[in-house]
C-alpha cells in the first residue's frame, strides 16, 4: 500500500495549527493566582521580612516547598541562576577548585561556578543525557571539590550512581533540578539525595512565578549558610531578625532574597504540580509508545519512568543527516509552535544548554577584562579546553537527536498529530 506524500515533497500536511508553547506551570495558571496576588497587594507588604500586615508568603512557600520534597530545609530565591550561585557560595566554592559540570546544561550552571573564582570542568553525558557516573569518574582531580548534577529536560539523571562517586571521593554534591522539579528516582524526590539542590521556577519551568528560585538542603549548618548567602551575608532567626553571634555565619550576601508576590503565586502552582506533571508525562509517553515500534528511533534512556516530569520529548538517529532530514520532514507536517517558541529542533541548535555554544565559556572571557578567574594565581595549571570535542559521546547525541517540548495542554487530537507525523515520516525513506 503507498505511503501517503509527505508535505516536504508538496503533500498535505497533518497539521496547519501550530502546537501550544512550551510554559507547563502557565498552562495552569488561572484565577487562584490572581485572587494570591490581590491578597498580597492588598496587605501592602511585598517585601518578606516587615510590612504594615505581613502575610509570610515566602515561608509559607518554604515550609511546603520542602514538605513537598521531603526535605527539611528550604531557602526561596529571586531565580534558578540565583539558586545556584548561593548554593556553590554556602558550599564555600572558590579560586583554587573545581567543581564538575555535565557537557548538556544551561549557561548558568557554567557561569556560577565561574563567578565564584572557582574553575568549571566537563564531564561527558550518556543515553540519559545527563552526567555519565564513569565519565565523572575520570574527570576528577585533586582540587576537584564537588559536582554539580543538573537533571536535563525534565528526567532525572541517574543520581545513585553519581551520588555514590561523590561520596566515595568524599565531593559536595549539587543538583540542578530547574527543568526537573516534581521529578524522582525510586519514589525519592530530586533535589534532596546530594547536600544541597537548586530549582527554577523561570516562565519555561514546571512551576512558575515568571522568575524565581529555591535552595534545599538537609543540613542545618548548610541552610544558615545559604540563609546568610542569599541576604544581607548573615543568617536570621524565625521572627527574620540578623544573627551575629556565629563567627562561620559572617559571610557576603547576594541580596537575592524572594518577594512576597511571587512566592504568593508559587504557593497555587505547587499545588497545581502534580497536575501538571501528569498531563505532560501521559503525552510524552503515549508518544513514546507508538515510536518504539521504529527500531531507526532511539529513545533516551528514563532511569525511573515514573519519576519523569515528561516536559521533553528526545529521540536520537543512527547519523546527523538521518536527524537532520526526519527533523525538517516533520517541521512541514506542522508538528512546529507559533513562531516564538523554539520545539522540534535539532539539539545542536538548542543555544546555551550545549557546552561548545557557551563562546564565554570556549574563549575564557571574563567581566573585568583581567583574566577572572582564569587568570588567578591559584587557578594556575587549572585551565581547560572548553571547544567543541571536550565530550565526544555529548557531541555525537546532540548531532543526532531532535528535541520536542511536551506542554502541559496538548490534547488527545494534539498527541494524535504528532504521533501521526511521526508515523508519515517514519514510515518513508527520506532521500538524502
Amino acid at each position: 500500500m503507498p505511503t501517503e506524500k509527505l508535505a516536504i515533497h508538496g503533500g498535505k500536511p497533518v497539521r496547519k495549527t501550530p502546537l501550544p508553547l512550551e510554559f507547563p506551570g502557565i498552562h495552569h495558571m488561572n484565577e487562584e493566582e490572581r485572587e494570591a496576588v490581590l491578597e498580597v497587594l492588598k496587605s501592602r507588604s511585598p517585601f518578606r521580612y516587615y510590612g504594615v500586615n505581613l502575610t509570610r508568603q515566602a515561608s509559607k512557600f518554604e515550609a511546603e516547598f520542602a514538605r513537598f520534597l521531603r526535605v527539611k530545609h528550604a531557602v526561596a530565591v529571586t531565580s534558578g541562576t540565583a539558586a545556584l550561585q548561593v548554593a556553590l557560595a554556602a558550599m564555600g566554592v572558590g579560586p583554587g577548585q573545581e567543581v564538575i559540570i555535565p557537557a548538556y546544561m544551561w549557561v548558568s550552571v557554567a557561569a556560577a561556578v565561574v563567578n565564584q573564582g572557582a574553575v568549571p570542568v566537563l564531564a561527558d553525558i550518556d543515553q540519559t543525557f545527563c552526567m555519565d557516573p564513569a565519565d565523572l569518574q575520570k574527570r576528577i582531580t585533586p582540587k576537584t571539590v564537588g559536582i554539580v548534577v543538573v537533571h536535563m529536560s525534565g528526567a532525572p539523571a541517574d543520581i545513585r550512581a553519581l551520588l555514590k562517586v561523590a561520596r566515595q571521593r568524599r565531593l559536595f554534591l549539587l543538583e540542578d533540578c530547574a527543568q526537573c522539579a516534581g521529578g524522582s528516582v525510586g519514589g525519592q524526590k530530586v533535589g534532596t539525595f546530594g547536600d544541597i539542590g537548586t530549582f527554577s521556577f523561570q516562565m519555561n519551568k514546571n512551576m512558575t512565578s515568571g522568575e524565581g528560585g529555591c535552595v534545599v538542603t538537609n543540613d542545618f549548618h548548610l541552610y544558615q549558610r545559604t540563609l546568610a548567602c542569599h541576604d544581607l551575608g548573615y543568617a536570621r532567626d524565625k521572627n527574620g531578625r540578623l544573627l551575629f553571634d556565629d563567627p562561620s555565619l559572617w559571610l557576603w550576601g547576594k541580596g537575592c532574597r524572594l518577594d512576597e508576590l511571587r512566592a504568593c503565586l508559587l504557593r497555587v502552582q505547587l499545588r497545581k504540580l502534580p497536575k501538571t506533571i501528569a498531563r505532560m508525562h501521559r503525552s510524552k509517553y503515549r508518544i513514546r509508545r507508538a515510536l518504539r515500534k521504529f527500531p531507526q528511533v532511539g529513545l533516551r534512556r528514563i532511569v525511573d519512568p515514573k519519576g519523569d516530569t515528561g516536559c521533553f520529548l528526545l529521540t536520537t538517529y543512527p547519523d546527523a543527516e538521518t536527524a537532520k532530514r526526519i527533523n525538517q520532514a516533520l517541521r512541514a507536517e506542522g508538528i512546529v509552535t507559533l513562531p516564538q517558541g523554539v520545539s522540534n529542533v535539532l539539539l545542536t541548535g538548542w543555544g546555551l544548554h550545549l557546552y561548545y555554544n557557551i563562546k564565554s565559556l570556549v574563549e575564557r572571557t571574563s567581566v573585568d577584562g583581567r583574566g577572572f578567574p582564569w587568570k588567578l594565581a591559584e587557578n594556575a595549571g587549572l585551565l581547560r579546553d572548553y571547544h567543541q570535542g571536550a565530550c565526544p559521546v555529548a557531541d555525537s547525541l546532540f548531532e543526532r537527536s531532535i528535541i520536542i517540548a511536551i506542554p502541559s495542554c496538548l490534547t488527545e487530537v494534539d498527541e494524535n498529530d504528532i504521533i501521526q507525523a511521526f508515523e508519515k515520516v517514519l514510515n518513508e525513506r527520506l532521500p538524502a
